[in-house]
């Protein structure tokens, strides 16, 4: 039997998260939210107008099916990343945020330190704060002790679909979250939202890999089914893997 998603006070049912950035247009990336079975949406507050209900991606994200999860995206140092939380809260995004500090513009790399800095502050605010960090076990120790709701350690760069290659450390961050463990960025193709789940995560965030595919909308299906087959493999429970061969049949007495 698997344990629901809860995070901030929400039973989630999908544990696909979704980001809206770089759809070709507002309609497509309606269509890949409605087929990815998403119930959570991660916005850039530089890059919508939250205060207008008019606004070209809110408008179409449908603030009434989804958790709305404003981001940070841009904040180069924490006070950057609380003021623009506070501004999404004035305006009416509700109490999420998802916490990004990347003060490099080349790799957008979180900052460990402004990070937590932040988050000591937002979670104060009453925020329900989701960090985005390096697969760092230690850090993300210390963000669920200052009461952050997730710890969202990267699989790879930003954008960069090259997948799971923090695997190790991730395996130890799930290994000693109380909170759920969120794997975000760099996740290129369904196998590897599925691998996050086999791994034990609670649930993974997409979106450049479902933005810019081909088909969003059929892209978005598959990271569904992706990421549910995953789930179910990590509740089925894998088998670990051996060295050494070991035969599924018997090999003796059968020339009798």
């Amino acid at each position: 039997m698997d344990k629901p998603l809860v995070i901030g006070g929400h039973t989630f049912t999908s544990r696909l998260l979704m980001g809206t950035g770089k759809f070709s247009s507002p309609e497509v990336m309606k269509e890949a939210l409605q087929e990815s079975g998403t119930e959570m949406v991660t916005v850039a507050l530089r890059r919508v107008n939250i205060h207008d209900p008019g606004d070209s991606i809110l408008s179409n994200v449908g603030r009434d099916r989804y958790v709305l999860l404003p981001n940070t995206s841009g904040a180069r140092d924490a006070e950057e990343a609380v003021r623009l939380a506070r501004l999404a809260r004035a305006a009416g995004g509700g109490d999420f945020i998802k916490l990004e500090v990347t003060p490099d513009p080349n790799y957008l790399l979180p900052d460990p330190i402004e990070t937590l800095k932040a988050a000591e502050i937002l979670v104060k605010d009453g925020f329900t704060v989701l960090p985005y960090i390096h697969a760092d076990p230690i850090l993300a120790k210390r963000l669920e002790e200052v009461g952050t709701a997730t710890v969202m350690p990267l699989g790879s760069p930003i954008g960069s679909n090259r997948g799971i290659r923090m695997r190790d450390a991730i395996e130890i961050i799930i290994e000693m979250a109380n909170v759920p463990v969120v794997v975000d960025a760099g996740l290129g193709a369904p196998s590897h939202a599925a691998e996050a789940m086999e791994m034990g995560a609670d649930a993974v965030l997409v979106n450049t890999a479902i933005a810019v595919a081909g088909d969003p909308a059929a892209m978005a299906r598959a990271f569904k089914k992706g990421t549910e087959a995953g789930r179910e493999a990590f509740i089925a429970g894998l088998g670990k893997p051996r060295k050494k061969a070991e035969a599924s049949s018997p090999l003796t007495g059968f020339l009798r």
